[in-house]
């Protein structure tokens, strides 16, 4: 008993909080700065595709995170979330691990959870429990980290423009 609540509040505060940024992105709902900060916002950290990045990444966020919630269908709840996350990390990466100096810290620390979360399963207060879906086989955790993080490196392939170094200032003369 005491493992399924603790994975029901697991799940609760990670697949809300992945969920409660996805609307952020698109919305001004929960502090978010609308559709337009979202595609900004990606803009900014160098990707392209405008509306469609940030209404993609917006709804990975929120699909995944309340089917991590809910304990619905996990590993594919966990691979979208570990996706994200990776595209989040490939971001933060220039700036090392830590946090504080706006880091990859968060986004892995998510990366484990959903990962965790295909492993040991939802637990019983889940959808996937009063559906009486058969306890997801361990090789679909290994799956949703593998689908996961190539589809987030993937979209970082294909969506991120990489950075032109500046053209040296001309040489002035003396």
């Amino acid at each position: 008993m005491e493992t399924d609540t603790g994975l029901l509040l697991l799940r609760l505060l990670a697949g809300l909080l992945i969920a409660a940024h996805g609307v952020q992105k698109v919305s001004f709902l929960l502090g978010g700065s609308g559709l337009a900060g979202g595609t900004e916002e990606f803009r900014h950290d160098g990707f392209r595709g405008g509306a469609l990045t940030a209404l993609a990444a917006g709804a990975g966020q929120i699909g995944s995170g309340l089917l991590l919630t809910a304990g619905a269908l996990t590993p594919v709840g966990a691979a979208g979330a570990i996706g994200v996350m990776t595209v989040a990390l490939t971001v933060k990466w220039p700036h090392g691990l830590w946090v504080q100096h706006d880091g990859y810290e968060y986004p892995l620390v998510l990366i484990g959870i959903a990962t965790a979360l295909a492993l040991t399963g939802p637990g019983r207060f889940s959808v996937d429990h009063a559906l009486a879906l058969p306890h997801w086989p361990g090789w679909s955790a290994a799956a949703a980290l593998a689908v996961g993080v190539a589809g987030g490196l993937a979209v970082r392939a294909l969506l991120h423009e990489p950075a032109v170094p500046a053209l040296p200032a001309p040489a002035s003369s003396p």
